[in-house]
């Protein structure tokens, strides 16, 4: 698992960024809430992000300011 420069919390806002969910029209430009703390799941750092069903990897989450 790579180092994370910062952690995402439980209530966090965060976009999608640098992955092919990205580019997806329903996605682009959405703001999700952070609903978990953060686990491993097969060697990569996820989150549950509220509305989207299963583990989102933190990797490929921005953290953005309300």
């Amino acid at each position: 698992m790579s180092e994370r420069t910062y952690k995402l919390y439980k209530g966090d806002q965060v976009v999608i960024h640098g992955c092919y969910e990205a580019c997806k029209e329903k996605y682009k430009d959405k703001v999700w809430t952070v609903g978990s703390e953060p686990w491993d799941l097969c060697g990569s750092e996820v989150v549950r992000l509220e509305g989207y069903n299963g583990g989102f990897a933190t990797e490929y989450l921005k953290r953005v300011e309300a």
